[in-house]
């Protein structure tokens, strides 16, 4: 029983860490200048973009291609930059993070 507890700690202690360094990602990549997890600024909030997405099989390659090329008419006037300090292997981490938000 306490190997079981233990290893359920430690897997959430993981995937705490997960989300944690997505987020901490997010930060240096200028993200949270115009998105929050929870409210809408600029742009929408992660949580309402991961909601939009869900069941979309297609949505991470979506995202992460937008995070790189930016886009606009999906959530309004305004439109999302193109970000080239975001490589691709960052973008899709950002992507995959973003939609595992709940």
């Amino acid at each position: 029983m306490n190997r079981i507890l233990v290893a359920v700690l430690a897997v959430g202690a993981l995937m705490s860490q997960a989300a944690f360094a997505n987020e901490q990602l997010a930060k240096e990549k200028n993200c949270l200048a115009c998105h929050a997890v929870e409210s809408k600024l600029v742009g929408p909030a992660y949580k309402d973009v991961a909601a939009k997405y869900k069941g979309d099989k297609t949505a991470e390659a979506k995202l992460a291609t937008k995070i790189l090329k930016g886009g606009s008419g999906v959530w309004g006037a305004i439109p999302m930059p193109a970000n080239p300090q975001v490589s691709e292997a960052e973008a899709k981490t950002l992507a995959h993070w973003v939609l595992s938000l709940k």
